[in-house]
């Protein structure tokens, strides 16, 4: 059972950890939309060279584990390549780099969505390429990705608990330390580290709902 001194022994260390986990998830987020969109986007180009990199991209990175991903960045890149890099960027190379080839699917999905009317309409108004996409066609697609993006969002927090095996002292890891200065905690340890993640992915869920809200604002 939980106790007033079992949370003040243990809170202080988990925090330190909660904040690690926000940190390493913020950069892996925007790491992995940016990825997502260019690699959506190359895979609408009417460049097939584009399209195959893309693909490749995407299939490499859906096809194969994040935890190898991570060991590979952190521990074989600098044994074959001489690559040697901090954990907090390894780890959020291999986040970033799996969770946007999860989300190039949702942007192109959605991109191809949109009616095809609008495509035509806005040609017909003589609007560019760029123009078409940034004023005509994002607009509508973007409401429709939030969704996966949110289911993707709390996937990549709890991706983040892999991270301790590459010594990135984050929530797991601390949990782990506690656990191994006394064994005999270890239901309250977890059921803490249960309860914060929780907490955190709630926040998240809460955030891209209100991000939904404002995007379908003013929309049938």
């Amino acid at each position: 059972m939980f106790t007033a001194a079992s949370l003040l022994e243990f809170m202080p260390l988990l925090l330190r950890g909660a904040l690690v986990t926000l940190e390493v998830t913020l950069y892996s987020t925007v790491l992995a939309l940016i990825l997502a969109f260019l690699a959506g986007f190359l895979q609408l180009s009417k460049f097939r060279g584009l399209r195959v990199l893309s693909t490749v991209y995407v299939e490499l990175f859906r096809g194969t584990s994040l935890l190898v991903q991570l060991f590979w960045l952190y521990f074989a890149l600098p044994i074959l390549f001489d690559i040697r890099m901090p954990a907090m960027v390894a780890a959020v190379a291999a986040i970033g780099l799996n969770y946007g080839a999860y989300g190039s699917v949702v942007v192109r999905s959605s991109i191809l969505a949109v009616p095809k009317g609008q495509y035509e309409a806005a040609t017909a108004l003589n609007m560019s390429p760029a123009i078409r996409m940034r004023k005509v066609i994002l607009p509508q697609a973007l409401p429709l990705m939030l969704p996966a993006f949110g289911n993707l969002q709390i996937e990549l927090l709890k991706g983040t608990s892999l991270v301790y095996l590459i010594t990135l002292m984050e929530l797991t890891y601390q949990g782990m330390i506690l656990r191994s200065y006394d064994s005999s905690k270890t239901l309250e340890i977890f059921a803490l580290l249960l309860l914060m993640y929780f907490v955190l992915a709630y926040a998240l869920t809460w955030i891209v709902r209100l991000l939904e809200r404002r995007a379908t604002r003013g929309r049938a």
